[in-house]
């Protein structure tokens, strides 16, 4: 089993400048490396400024090396451009060197050239080119766009060879943090907080040094023994959880529990913050060194929200995955959820669209951060061995439980009503019952009155039942109105809620 731990790096100054340093470099390389290979493919050897001569590392398929001549139009070769060297153009084992290849030679070459380049790590350089290689290989193989270019502010870490570094763990120490040491190859021996003591027989793999508001971190891959256990079917859970996100509440679970939304982004208190912090930015002269520091401190209040945000997640997750023995949430298409309104135009004049009130709900569901929810969950069942199951949420907060009616006029902001069987609960915790009776699961309450002592069992239905809406839900049943007193009834839930 893979898993990736990040800890917080000690650095004295002289590394802290160095790593700075590094970025710099790192950056420019590859920006420069990506600025040959875009040269090549658009100009195409037409249209240059001065004559262009393809690199003999041109190839269609850059895995296989079956080479279809130097001069391939489909091809991403490295342009010449007076810049490699004779020696660079060079066959090895029979193969003409593939487009990382030559760079990579040119690499050495800058070693021996630059001081800048030569105080960085190999290591480090050769698997700089490596991703840029994999970002330009995914461009040709249809799994992503076509690279961009770095800028300082999105270029912040830097990666070692699986073996390349080593870590010297703290293993005496009685305290749950404390510090341990690693070595890193171009920067020396350093110090970071041991957080989480990494078991003696886990394989380390790769190291990620990163850059944050706040401080160097250090992420560590991890290969442990112990593998992921078998997924339980479907068909053989004892008990099953429904669950809808949402706003007001974060998590509303079919067992009626909520999970409340803290707001990290949102709330009055951070946004005031914010706007402070981000006006003093402003005021500030473009490029002086007060204007860097109050990025900086704007940066850090970023970064405490992010961190704010992700333990609650997974403190969310763990009692969403420990309710049950299967999870049933929603298959939330989150980017449509948040894609601007179609612009009206009447008569030739663009006219409002609700663009700007949606904006502040756009900014809710950003804050809440569903989707990342849904990985913490996924990945807290895997680890288990629960199933998580996707469902379609097309109406499902306008969908009755109990009888399967569904209209707009069901649901009024937190109460739900149904106009045709009367069925009334919170809306929320409704739609999360209506998620978890589409996979024709019946979550059941180990809380129910009257059982017989073998029968206090969670217990899981799975038929017909479930699909007609006939409920079972002890504790969380809810009354149903008989259709002459309905008009009272809605005027006592009014009174009530109101």
């Amino acid at each position: 089993m893979q898993v990736r731990w990040n800890y917080k790096l000690q650095p004295n100054k002289g590394q802290l400048a160095l790593m700075s340093e590094w970025l710099v470099t790192l950056r420019k390389h590859r920006n420069y490396c990506l600025a040959e290979r875009r040269r090549s493919f658009e100009s195409n050897n037409q249209h240059s400024d001065q004559p262009v001569m393809y690199s003999y590392g041109a190839f269609c398929d850059i895995q296989s090396h079956v080479e279809y001549g130097a001069f391939c139009p489909l091809t991403c070769p490295v342009v010449k451009h007076g810049v490699m060297s004779s020696q660079t153009l060079t066959k090895q084992d029979g193969k003409w060197l593939s487009v990382s290849g030559v760079q990579s030679a040119r690499t050495t070459e800058l070693r021996n050239e630059n001081s800048f380049y030569s105080r960085i790590y190999s290591g480090v350089l050769q698997g700089n080119l490596a991703k840029l290689d994999a970002a330009y290989l995914g461009f040709f193989q249809h799994k992503r766009g076509f690279p961009a270019f770095r800028r300082a502010s999105n270029f912040n870490s830097f990666q070692y060879k699986p073996g390349a570094a080593k870590l010297t763990v703290n293993r005496t120490s009685k305290k749950k943090r404390c510090y341990s040491h690693v070595y890193l190859p171009g920067l020396g021996d350093m110090r970071y907080l041991d957080s989480r003591t990494i078991p003696p027989d886990a394989d380390i793999r790769t190291i990620t040094v990163m850059k944050e508001a706040d401080g160097w971190y250090m992420s560590v891959l991890l290969n442990l023994p112990e593998s992921l256990p078998e997924v339980t079917l479907i068909e053989t859970v004892t008990s099953a959880v429904g669950i809808d996100m949402g706003i007001n509440k974060l998590i509303a679970l079919s067992d009626g529990s909520f999970i409340e939304n803290p707001r990290f982004a949102t709330n009055k208190k951070t946004r005031r913050q914010l706007r402070i912090r981000q006006r003093r930015v402003n005021r500030k002269v473009k490029g002086s060194k007060n204007r860097r520091k109050a990025g900086i401190e704007v940066a850090k209040l970023h970064k405490k929200i992010a961190d704010k945000r992700n333990d609650y997640q997974w403190k969310a997750a763990n009692k969403v995955v420990n309710t049950a023995e299967a999870v049933i949430r929603e298959d939330l298409n989150i980017a449509a959820m948040k894609s601007r309104c179609k612009p009206r135009k009447i008569l030739g004049r663009f006219m409002p669209n609700g663009q700007s009130a949606k904006r502040g709900l756009n900014r809710t569901i950003s804050d809440a951060s569903w989707g990342d929810t849904f990985s913490k969950i996924d990945w807290l069942a895997a680890k288990s061995g629960k199933p998580v199951l996707a469902i379609n949420p097309r109406h499902t907060s306008q969908e009755c439980s109990a009888c399967g009616h569904t209209s707009k006029l069901n649901r009024d902001g937190e109460k739900f009503l149904c106009e045709d069987c009367g069925h009334t609960d919170h809306a929320d915790t409704q739609a999360s019952r209506t998620i978890l009776r589409r996979a024709n699961l019946k979550f059941v309450s180990t809380r129910r009155k009257n059982l017989s002592g073998d029968s206090r069992k969670v217990t899981l239905v799975r038929d017909d039942s479930a699909i007609l809406g006939i409920r079972d839900q002890g504790k969380n049943r809810t009354s149903k109105v008989i259709p002459e007193k309905r008009i009272l009834f809605e005027q006592l839930c009014l009174q009530l809620f109101d």
